[in-house]
């Protein structure tokens, strides 16, 4: 595994979201309210719009096109349900937020 940097704790809060990049993958840094930092595909599995211009309640990701929604925890669909983000390892040391892109791919609903 190839961790890389991509922000750090002051940059990203509890409760929010935010987009960065790494190795050419575009990734949806989240931190969920009472969880640990996750990160997605950047991109929504409908219609790849990127998510960061939607909504992250710290628990749920809303897409802003067609109001699809994700786990914060997980990626996992809410609705649809039968969805989900391709998710990547996160690891911390110190402050610093670093995120692993080897062998993930986004997903997308449709081909």
């Amino acid at each position: 595994m190839a961790f890389r940097k991509v922000s750090t704790l002051d940059e990203l809060w509890e409760g929010d979201m935010m987009e960065v990049e790494a190795d050419g993958h575009d990734i949806l840094l989240v931190w969920p309210e009472g969880g640990e930092v996750q990160a997605f595909q950047a991109v929504c599995p409908h219609q790849d719009i990127p998510l960061a211009e939607g909504k992250f309640d710290g628990r749920v990701v809303m897409c802003r096109a067609h109001q699809w929604t994700f786990d914060g925890h997980s990626g996992e669909g809410i609705n649809p349900g039968n969805c989900k983000l391709a998710r990547y390892p996160v690891k911390l040391e110190g402050d610093a937020i670093l995120v692993d892109t080897e062998g993930v791919q986004p997903l997308f609903a449709h081909a």
